[in-house]
């Protein structure tokens, strides 16, 4: 590249070239020079750099109420403006650094230092920010960033993934008024059971994702407090007086969402406990989305040779041979996503192990992994309801069918011919491929008749 291509920026290392589009500076440049790793695609997730956004305007302003001498109402105005456009996503381009950096994610906070100063001194028309002094006035890295996860962290839960699974939980209310009346055989590890309702069945899908819901929303308080107000290693060094709980009321106008000052700032920095709890939750979510998927895709399995108990959407063809094949892929989606958000449950786990004395230094690892669970989550989910749940359909003719074939519709006559005279007329039926009303007259359990008023398939849910 050509020298005006560049624009030489300095910090406390010297002088450092830096393309002269870019709004980021010497630190920045730094980084992206020497963690070259995951060829540029492991970059730090948008959702951190927009709660770092919210953070810098919010420290902003909690700054010019507690010391306005320093953060005077000309630079307020100046990181305000800059900081929304870091909200906003317009200046995403300016955020080029990998998750796989320093631990402490300081890297990422001058990125956004060095780039809101120098878009805040554009603005102005002049050079009156320094990334170190104002942008990052009252702050360090070593609490703004775990701020940022945990306000990345309940605004993604909060703004995407509650609502996506509140809609699939309400298509399950639909599907069970719509199928209240319909009795199919239950399976039990993979078996004939005793007969359920489809509404029931259902009803069971519902409620899990219901309770997810409940554990998820449980791990919301502790994931609201901030280490903000903490600054290098617990102390609050250099913050002024009141700064952390100015701060966390300023973080909560901004972002819509409640969040308070963490009570033990040491805590704060050094443990990730949080964030463990909260995504065991995503995990529990994760395990239930993989066995509501998967009963629907037994469930729809066939269309000739399988269960074939219920219809679902018929979104694309399934194979590049046979024609006609259709898949359930809505339902391999999500069991996919499912598999990896178990999987990066064990890198958040082992990234919250590692709190060495004052401060965890596997945080961008561990954020990263709670954020990606939570986007596929939401996304898979959506795309679960609107493309496969919404369209299901009951093959009401292949559920009774199947109902009365089962073997274990003989379970309703234990109180009346006991539960060993029960099982061999389940035998001998089987074994000779007549009824269980044959089997039961011809071993003199029951005569005909009062097979027939006892034996009531639709009336055993």
């Amino acid at each position: 590249m050509e020298q005006s291509k560049y624009r030489i920026e300095h910090d406390s290392m010297g002088e450092v070239a830096v393309p002269a589009d870019k709004l980021w500076g010497a630190q920045t440049q730094r980084s992206l020079e020497n963690f070259k790793i995951g060829g540029g695609r492991e970059t730090m997730p948008e959702e951190i750099i927009k709660a770092f956004g919210i953070i810098k305007k919010a420290a902003a302003l909690a700054n010019n109420r507690l010391r306005p001498e320093k953060m005077t109402d000309e630079k307020l105005c100046a990181i305000t403006n800059a900081g929304d456009e870091v909200i906003s996503g317009k200046l995403m381009e300016h955020f080029p650094l990998v998750i796989f950096q320093t631990g402490s994610g300081t890297q990422s906070n001058m990125n956004v230092n060095e780039v809101v100063a120098n878009r805040a001194n554009q603005l102005l028309g002049k050079v009156l920010l320094h990334p170190n002094d104002d942008i990052n006035m009252s702050q360090s890295s070593n609490d703004t960033f775990p701020t940022a996860m945990h306000v990345a962290a309940v605004m993604a839960i909060k703004d995407t993934l509650i609502p996506s699974v509140t809609a699939l939980i309400e298509t399950f209310k639909r599907l069970e008024t719509e199928n209240h009346d319909i009795v199919k055989s239950g399976r039990t590890h993979l078996q004939d059971a005793t007969p359920i309702a489809f509404s029931q069945e259902i009803s069971g899908w519902r409620s899990s994702l219901e309770r997810d819901v409940q554990l998820i929303e449980r791990a919301l308080p502790a994931l609201s407090e901030l280490a903000l107000g903490g600054t290098a290693v617990g102390t609050g060094l250099n913050a002024p007086q009141g700064f952390d709980a100015l701060v966390a009321e300023e973080i909560s106008n901004i972002s819509g969402h409640k969040f308070v000052t963490a009570d033990n700032k040491f805590h704060a920095l050094t443990s990730k406990d949080e964030l463990v709890f909260a995504h065991g939750a995503l995990k529990a979510l994760a395990a239930d989305m993989m066995k509501i998927a998967n009963d629907i895709r037994w469930l729809a399995s066939g269309p000739r040779l399988g269960l074939g108990e219920i219809f679902i959407p018929e979104n694309e063809p399934g194979s590049s041979i046979m024609p006609g094949k259709v898949n359930p892929t809505q339902c391999e989606a999500v069991t996919m996503v499912a598999v990896q958000v178990i999987a990066n449950d064990v890198a958040v786990g082992m990234a919250a192990s590692q709190g060495n004395f004052e401060l965890n230094v596997f945080m961008p690892v561990c954020i990263a992994n709670f954020l990606q669970s939570v986007r596929l989550l939401a996304d898979s989910i959506k795309s679960f309801n609107d493309n496969c749940a919404v369209g299901i359909k009951a093959n009401e003719e292949k559920m009774r069918n199947n109902l009365h074939n089962s073997l274990m519709l003989v379970t309703c006559l234990n109180p009346y011919i006991g539960y060993e005279n029960a099982a061999k007329t389940a035998k001998l039926a089987y074994a000779e491929n007549i009824s269980l009303k044959d089997a039961c007259v011809k071993l003199g359990f029951l005569s005909a008749e009062k097979f027939d008023e006892v034996f009531k398939p639709e009336k055993m849910v």
